[in-house]
């Protein structure tokens, strides 16, 4: 039997005191947030002139289409990216 289990799409925190980078990553809205993971999704380095954002945007939209909910920092950085448009042109086929 199957579990139902809330998917959020949030940032994993990585790197060295006061110098962090961030993971992209598929959750259980109940883990922790540098805790257990279900897939790496892309990285984010804020510290970077400008920020380097790399995100999987196939994988981003398949777990979208699931029902997979993005955080707010999240759903942002995919209006950056262009994996937002990349969903809505999905969803119009």
């Amino acid at each position: 039997m199957y579990r139902i289990v809330a998917v959020k799409l949030r940032l994993m925190r990585m790197g060295k005191t006061k110098q962090p980078t961030y993971r992209l990553v598929a959750a259980d809205s109940r883990a922790a947030r540098d805790g257990r993971f279900i897939e790496i999704l892309g990285t984010y380095e804020p510290r970077r002139d400008p920020s380097k954002i790399v995100f999987e945007t196939e994988k981003i939209v398949g777990w979208l289409k699931n029902g997979a909910q993005p955080t707010e920092r999240v759903a942002k950085l995919f209006e950056l990216s262009g994996v937002a448009d990349a969903f809505k042109a999905s969803r119009a086929k």
